[in-house]
């Protein structure tokens, strides 16, 4: 590929991320396309963005996919992209579960290949994570770090893989907590959510996690981890209380009960109501800083 910046993005899979990840390269005006395996269902619903279900004859800068985690699958597609494209593109993969060096072991081209992990919803969350793996070219990077820029997100670049990402790491540490105290009766679920939302997420929002211990005293935390890690549950299993919800088909807002009853309610409404709440919170916390950067 040569030094030009990322022009044309290609989003391979036509999911709630992938929809998301093009809506927000064509508000930022690049040449996006869509590849999808149904595309009649998408055609004039996503303003800027073109949708196909072959790969294009001429090769994009960047594919961003977001196919679902099967490791087979995305490497049949990195075939097909590498045997049209002869290793022009950046591919960066949305995986947030799949070990990057299994998907990139049969490239041809592993320098023009990393992760790149959005959060639903993809076109209004402010930050992404850029994972590099030991083979990733440094100026492929650059480029889709510019382009994020670009976009408007705040790309997070990690520097080597971490099976998760840092997010979905820090994220189910804690769910891993929290379905541990549920299954033990310790907590309901409306209890740990109270308590998340109204507590522990405010705090974090001014103090994030490590600031906070900080400013408490390193001393104090120090000792109460003494006490309290070896106390919590290392058991190295998946949660019984979530497993045993998916093993039933309760999968949440999706099909009406999970840890809450959904039945009666607007599944989209929901959604949408939720991503405008985010959105609002994330609106003040930039007030916020701006405040702190004009006091110093």
């Amino acid at each position: 590929m040569s030094e030009q910046e990322i022009r044309t993005v290609l989003i391979a899979g036509a999911g709630s991320i992938g929809i998301g990840v093009a809506r927000s390269f064509a508000k930022a005006g690049y040449a996006t396309t869509i590849l999808s395996r149904n595309p009649a269902r998408l055609q004039g619903k996503i303003v800027g963005v073109e949708v196909m279900d072959k790969l294009p004859e001429q090769a994009p800068d960047l594919i961003a996919e977001s196919i679902p985690e099967l490791p087979d699958l995305k490497r049949r597609l990195y075939r097909e992209i590498e045997d049209a494209f002869k290793g022009a593109p950046i591919i960066a993969s949305n995986t947030s579960s799949l070990p990057l060096a299994d998907l990139a072991r049969e490239l041809r081209h592993p320098g023009q290949f990393m992760g790149l992990h959005y959060f639903y919803p993809a076109d209004c969350s402010e930050f992404v994570e850029v994972m590099r793996t030991p083979d990733t070219d440094t100026s492929a990077v650059a480029k889709v770090i510019a382009a994020l820029k670009r976009c408007g997100t705040t790309p997070i670049v990690l520097n080597r893989p971490a099976l998760g990402g840092l997010f979905n790491r820090l994220q189910h540490a804690l769910l891993h907590e929290a379905y541990y105290l549920l299954d033990q009766g310790v907590a309901t679920a409306e209890q740990i959510d109270d308590m998340a939302k109204r507590f522990f997420a405010p705090r974090m929002c001014i103090t994030g996690l490590l600031e906070q211990k900080d400013i408490s005293g390193l001393d104090t935390h120090a000792r109460a981890q003494r006490s309290i890690v070896p106390d919590l549950s290392h058991d190295h299993a998946p949660s019984k209380c979530l497993q045993t919800l998916y093993e039933q088909g309760n999968l949440g807002l999706k099909t009406g009960k999970g840890f809450y009853d959904w039945s009666g309610v607007d599944p989209d409404q929901v959604r949408k109501l939720t991503a405008e709440k985010v959105a609002r919170i994330s609106r003040l916390m930039k007030e916020l800083e701006s405040d702190d950067c004009a006091r110093q």
